[in-house]
């Protein structure tokens, strides 16, 4: 089937917009020039009757506070994936190189499937020749194989999370999920999961009530203040509160004095969000972890 649609101007999307109910105003113009028409419609579905027509008194200001928000939102997502991914890779190197030595990462017989490892180390081998950095090119240019502590340095969160989970049980597995208070498999899973949502905000997608394809393992005994925040109710675990839970857990362990919780608070009253489409509980602030 041939494609029909023909090309419009901005005037032309403002009109459209405007027949199908929504209030434009002088910004319009301004902001559908630099923001994709496509783009936008992500965050004005919300303000739809139906496929054709927006409900009675929604405005274009409103469709752009929630792409505001969303914008807001993503760069504190990514501020806290940051410190997380960067402590995971320190303990993993840590832990790692304590048990088994410099090169350890090496060796295949540490790891629950031998043909991961290959596609693992593969992996790791584009990264190590595509970095820049000083400390890699002075074990290339000595043909040595970069310790673990350096090597982790350069590994992408995706390969870290792979490494992770392809790790046999070991001490080494103890020793980190220990330090994060979580059972191996939920950390390894929230990992992978923030791997896919770093993903969605480097690439400028809808986050804030996106429904997530990768979800995370919800720790269900352990630790108590943990699981009494989360939110266990049916159809929750596609949208990104309980995400949200276990940032605020993980950075209250890596950075006790972290304002994760008083920038999210802010950025939610600030722009009136419904936090009911992010999979927020009802009196979610009274829960243990959004306690000041």
């Amino acid at each position: 089937m041939a494609f029909d649609k023909p090309f419009k101007t901005i005037q032309q999307q403002i009109e459209i917009l405007s027949q199908r109910g929504l209030i434009i105003d002088d910004h319009a113009e301004h902001y559908l020039s630099h923001l994709n028409y496509y783009r936008l419609s992500g965050y004005w579905r919300l303000f739809l009757r139906d496929a054709n027509l927006f409900k009675p008194n929604a405005t274009f200001m409103e469709v752009l506070n929630l792409y505001i928000f969303d914008r807001e939102f993503r760069l504190l997502l990514l501020d806290a994936i940051e410190r997380i991914e960067v402590s995971v890779r320190t303990q993993w190197a840590y832990c790692f190189s304590k048990q088994y030595g410099p090169h350890g990462y090496l060796d295949c017989s540490l790891s629950s499937n031998v043909h991961w490892h290959a596609q693992n180390l593969l992996l790791l081998e584009k990264e190590r020749k595509r970095s820049d950095e000083p400390f890699i090119a002075h074990f290339s240019d000595s043909n040595n194989a970069p310790p673990i502590w350096a090597i982790c340095e350069v590994m992408s969160f995706g390969v870290l999370s792979r490494w992770l989970k392809n790790l046999k049980p070991t001490v080494c597995k103890n020793e980190i999920s220990r330090c994060y208070g979580l059972d191996y498999k939920v950390l390894v899973s929230f990992v992978e999961h923030m791997t896919y949502l770093r993903n969605c905000c480097a690439h400028h997608s809808r986050v804030w009530n996106r429904r997530m394809t990768k979800t995370l393992k919800i720790p269900r005994s352990k630790p108590k203040t943990l699981i009494s925040s989360l939110n266990y109710q049916q159809n929750s675990e596609r949208k990104i509160y309980n995400t949200l839970v276990m940032l605020q857990y993980l950075l209250n362990i890596i950075c006790p004095d972290n304002h994760f919780k008083k920038k999210l608070t802010s950025i939610l009253d600030n722009h009136n969000i419904q936090v009911e489409a992010m999979g927020f509980p009802f009196g979610w602030k009274e829960k243990d972890i959004w306690l000041f």
